[in-house]
């Protein structure tokens, strides 16, 4: 009963450290409603570079939400907002070890009595992708909102499958923009 309770609090834990994240942070001073149009602009230096595919996919899920989100894309550079992404990839190393046979849940003190028994580490990459956008006032050019979105990437998805990744976590990560400042 008890290796019953632990395994399924380890696949509920395990489950929680896959799952989209996504963080926002904001400007109280901004006018939020006074944003009705955005031009793109570069960050310099501040992402890995993005093959033309991934970079129309990413483009694409967050022009479609903007525009959702009231916000009409101009190249003018008297846009209300300076829109920019960036983009990353962190490695992590996940390791699994198996037990099987020999001591371990035996009767007694401690663990177990003596015993042989066969131990199996196995090592994962996990590679997770972060998506940050930023919105910057073009007069003194601070930043006014950030947004982030990080996921796993799964490396075998088919492009359909990865594209819907990436326009649900943009989704979830302008859920709350505008903000609602509280007085």
């Amino acid at each position: 009963m008890k290796l019953t309770k632990l395994l399924v609090m380890a696949l509920a834990i395990g489950g929680l450290v896959y799952a989209q994240k996504t963080t926002y942070n904001f400007d109280k001073e901004a006018n939020f409603a006074g944003y009705k149009t955005y031009k793109w602009v570069d960050v310099k230096g501040g992402s890995e570079k993005l093959d033309d595919l991934s970079r129309k996919t990413v483009e694409s899920a967050l022009e479609r939400h903007l525009a959702a989100k009231g916000l009409t894309k101009t190249d003018a550079d008297t846009a209300d907002v300076y829109a920019a992404y960036q983009v990353g990839v962190t490695a992590n190393q996940e390791y699994t070890t198996f037990n099987s046979g020999g001591a371990g849940w035996g009767y007694g003190r401690g663990w177990g009595g003596m015993g042989t028994g066969m131990s199996q580490t196995t090592a994962q990459t996990i590679l997770t992708g972060t998506l940050v956008l930023d919105l910057y006032e073009p007069k003194n050019k601070t930043l006014v909102w950030r947004g982030s979105a990080s996921d796993t990437i799964d490396q075998g998805a088919k492009p359909e499958k990865r594209a819907k990744k990436i326009d649900k976590a943009v989704e979830k990560m302008l859920k709350n923009y505008p903000p609602k400042v509280k007085s």
